[in-house]
């Protein structure tokens, strides 16, 4: 295995301390989003070095991962592009700078006002299905959009089914294995001339290399096909989906980019001799990693011979690891009220979060440093879809999102996303129409 590193756990106590001691988690804030704006940089220079230098590839970030402005600001800065799924997505890309010819639009459902506004901005579209196909014909004119078809190639599923997105049953894109399928594609193909890219996405966490390269390679094959009964390079393009999975076990960054290339090499070994433009869409790999929750424990209580700490790191913030821990579970560290890395005696712990339903429980039976009101816990490797994914139960309130630095020696903090106010929940709530309904009440029988 190659390209490995690890996070540094000591850098990042300091930042936890530093955050602290600046007001940004503890008394009045009890939660915090921290984002690693270094190592973010690093991760994506360290996936530009995966790839074959003389292999032309546009690597976009799945924006989903870390739909934040600021966060897909800096990765466009970089050179990036960006992968969306949704008018909202678009809108967020194109205020971080990403120019519309490094925006790629997938989604299974697009509308058609959402596929004009995409030709007409020029945002590269890849089809879910065949009658898309249709719809795209109507209506992109003289678009200079790329456009490609997103196949399903059915090679199975990883470890989490709901990660897997080329299962025999998949929503997503054209199923290559049905019956007629393939012969259904290559007509298309050849009814619309303007294709020139196919996609495939085979999933996420708990999928394997193998899986992901056996998923590329039958998008490989299938574009040699389709060029082979063109009589030309019809295909010039693979988008070849994102994926990589994250080790939530330990510091180590693994897999790593290099091992996903190698995997490549393997499994589709002309995937690299330049005949096609490359497209990846990274997300968690990129950001998973390079992100933290900190959270101020507010009671702790003994229950059943357990100790449980309440904190405001719970089912809002982590919703998957709250309903599925076994596929998301998060790792947690412990300071004290000053910011410092606790030690002492350890005791089998929950740390729970504030939403009113019992199994809003982040972290179970952990051993852990034991906890008492005004430390603070940490959700380790929190970087990736914690941040951008909120779930609005309770209405409890989105915490403020700031990314650092330590270039230079100290930390230096940046705010990102401020937190939520209760203006803002009552508007989404929608109090400004809060006497919509009262006229109902003067017919009302029951009065």
């Amino acid at each position: 295995m190659t390209g490995r590193r690890s996070i540094d756990a000591a850098r990042r106590d300091r930042v936890v301390e530093a955050a602290v001691r600046a007001g940004l988690v503890g008394p009045g804030r009890p939660a915090a989003g921290l984002v690693d704006a270094d190592g973010l940089l690093e991760s994506v220079a360290e996936l530009r070095r995966a790839f074959p230098p003389d292999v032309p590839v546009l690597h976009t970030f799945a924006a989903k991962a870390a739909a934040l402005v600021p966060v897909l600001g800096l990765l466009a800065g970089t050179g990036m592009g960006c992968e969306v799924a949704s008018p909202g997505e678009l809108a967020q890309a194109l205020a971080a700078g990403f120019p519309p010819e490094r925006i790629v639009l997938d989604s299974p459902a697009k509308t058609r006002a959402e596929l004009a506004g995409a030709l007409a901005l020029g945002v590269a579209v890849n089809a879910d299905n065949l009658a898309e196909l249709e719809r795209i014909d109507h209506l992109r004119g003289e678009s200079p959009s790329v456009l490609g078809l997103r196949i399903n190639p059915q090679v199975g599923e990883g470890t989490i089914g709901a990660m897997s997105t080329a299962s025999a049953t998949s929503k997503f894109g054209v199923p290559l294995r049905d019956p007629g399928a393939r012969q259904a594609v290559l007509e298309a193909f050849a009814a619309y001339p303007w294709l020139s890219r196919l996609h495939v996405h085979v999933g996420s966490q708990g999928c394997s290399l193998e899986l992901i390269a056996a998923g590329v390679r039958a998008a490989f094959e299938l574009a040699e096909e389709i060029n082979a009964v063109a009589g030309y390079a019809q295909v010039t393009g693979l988008d070849i989906g994102g994926g990589l999975p994250v080790n939530f076990d330990d510091d180590e960054i693994r897999p790593s980019h290099a091992d996903y290339v190698a995997a490549l090499r393997e499994g589709v070994p002309g995937l690299f001799d330049g005949g096609y433009t490359l497209v990846t869409e990274f997300g968690r790999s990129l950001t998973a990693k390079n992100g933290f929750t900190a959270a101020v424990v507010e009671y702790v209580k003994d229950v059943g011979g357990r100790r449980i700490a309440l904190t405001h790191a719970g089912a809002h913030l982590a919703t998957r690891t709250v309903f599925m821990p076994e596929s998301w579970p998060l790792r947690i560290g412990v300071h004290d009220p000053g910011g410092r890395p606790k030690t002492g005696p350890s005791l089998v712990q929950d740390v729970a979060g504030p939403c009113c339903f019992a199994g809003d429980v982040v972290a179970r039976a952990r051993e852990l440093p034991e906890l008492a009101p005004g430390d603070v816990v940490v959700l380790y490797d929190t970087g990736g879809y914690y941040f951008s994914t909120p779930w609005s139960y309770n209405s409890l309130a989105r915490p403020a999102v700031h990314a650092f630095t330590t270039r230079g020696g100290g930390v230096r903090f940046t705010e990102i996303r401020r937190e939520q106010t209760v203006e803002e929940i009552l508007a989404e709530s929608g109090a400004e129409h809060a006497a919509a309904l009262l006229p109902l009440l003067e017919a009302a029988p029951c009065r």
